[in-house]
């Protein structure tokens, strides 16, 4: 209510000043019709009543004149905080006229609103970008210039960069992938494939497109396809396994259980020639359900029970145990640990199976090389993910063996049963981290934790 008389008062006083102005002009008009006719005696009083008017309406409109610029810089004063982001900015409402009262009070309230909306705006960003860092697909927003209005760390990480602002970065990493971000359009679906420093990227690009401020933008979504085709992969042969060893092993016990005794029957009977003939039947059979018993490994992992350990402990004592299986190798292990109190969140027995078995691996390719050594590299990256590299300087695999070394059942060793790559690979993805083989002129696997 106290606002609404306040805007009576203002305006009675503007009605006030031009009614003023009106009688000043009339009066004025009237002088000067009438002087020197009836009013002849009379015009000096006339012209000083006019001047008065006059001169009290101007004084007013002054006064009013000046007001609106103050009230005008005032709005601009707030204008320009506000376009500088400082919320502070406060006019007084106590000990002022009722009209720098109500201006004062209207800037103060709007002052609160552009606030309140600045920090939903904020807290909205704030909201949206912890929901890019939580998907597992890579998110690049680009302009019509290729500059990089946003990017979450997944997109980071898949292109093997720690600072990505504008897409000519990517011609360090491949030319044509950074081709196909320039060039494409929202509706694309694209695939790039390219090898950073730590291992082979075969990406799936989709473009999407968004128009903000009256400026085109493009949504691009990076998923690595290797991953999803590896996780396929081994269900597939999971599932694979699980069917030809129940069968096999149904098939075969039998054999073997009935080979036994009639075995020990024939033997009463004293018959060579048959006993010789079912013990090879049974053995036989006993070393196939071994056989079979191996690959029923890979399709049998425990689930993953994690516990905290030591990562520099846990590496010594698997090159112990590596040594004692190789009590007379000459190869040379160098171990290296990032922070030395570096601390993995893993299950240690699991991990262990994984890590003796790259030990072992390379201690057979190092079998015959004089000058063998072993590096075993655990260090945190940018990311906070953890890394073990495991590296021997033996012959490189060629990269047509390379493709198909996590694929179970094969090998390349006479005697091997070839699921031992494939069993790691499966503990680290139920353990949700992975194991790559980098390529380069020695043989590095990486063990990655996220």
């Amino acid at each position: 209510m106290k606002i609404r008389l306040n805007d009576l008062k203002q305006s009675y006083a503007l009605w006030a000043t031009i009614s003023l102005f009106a009688a000043a002009l009339t009066a004025i008009t009237w002088t000067l019709v009438f002087t020197g006719r009836e009013l002849s005696d009379r015009p000096h009083a006339l012209t000083i009543l006019a001047g008065g008017l006059t001169l009290l309406t101007l004084f007013t409109l002054r006064k009013q004149i000046r007001l609106h610029r103050q009230h005008a810089h005032k709005v601009l004063f707030l204008l320009d905080a506000i376009a500088n982001h400082d919320y502070t900015v406060h006019f007084t409402e106590t000990d002022v006229p009722d009209n720098d009262r109500l201006i004062n009070q209207a800037l103060n309230r709007m002052t609160q609103i552009l606030y309140q909306i600045a920090t939903d705006t904020a807290q909205r960003e704030k909201y949206y970008e912890l929901i890019l860092e939580c998907v597992n697909t890579g998110i690049v927003v680009l302009n019509s210039k290729g500059a990089v209005y946003q990017k979450n760390s997944e997109a980071l990480r898949l292109l093997g960069m720690e600072i990505f602002t504008h897409v000519k970065q990517i011609r360090n990493i491949d030319v044509h992938l950074m081709e196909l971000l320039e060039s494409c359009r929202p509706g694309d679906k694209l695939q790039a494939a390219f090898t950073n420093e730590r291992n082979s990227v075969n990406l799936s690009i989709r473009v999407s497109g968004i128009t903000i401020h009256q400026e085109p933008l493009r949504i691009v979504a990076l998923n690595d396809i290797n991953n999803e085709l590896d996780e396929k992969e081994i269900d597939s042969w999971m599932r694979l396994t699980r069917v030809l060893t129940h069968e096999i092993m149904n098939s075969v016990t039998p054999i073997t259980s009935l080979s036994d005794t009639l075995l020990h029957l024939v033997d009463e009977k004293k018959e060579n020639e048959i006993h010789q003939g079912l013990q090879t039947i049974s053995q036989t059979g006993k070393g196939l359900l071994a056989f079979v018993e191996s690959y029923r490994q890979f399709t049998h992992i425990p689930t993953p029970v994690p516990t905290l350990f030591f990562v520099k402990d846990f590496i010594e004592r698997m090159v112990q145990l590596a040594r004692h299986r190789y009590p007379d190798t000459s190869i040379a292990f160098h171990t290296s640990v990032t922070p030395d109190d570096l601390i993995l969140h893993a299950d240690e027995n699991l991990i262990a199976q994984v890590v003796t078995n790259l030990l072992l691996n390379a201690m057979q390719a190092l079998d015959q090389q004089a000058d063998g050594r072993i590096s075993i590299r655990a260090y945190c990256n940018e990311a906070e993910a953890i890394l073990i590299e495991v590296t021997n300087n033996g012959p490189c695999i060629p990269p047509e063996i390379a493709e198909h070394i996590f694929v179970p059942f094969f090998t390349t060793k006479e005697g091997g049963s070839g699921i031992g790559l494939s069993i790691s690979r499966q503990i680290m993805r139920l353990s949700g981290g992975s194991i790559t083989l980098l390529p380069g002129k020695e043989t590095t696997f990486i063990l990655k934790f996220d």
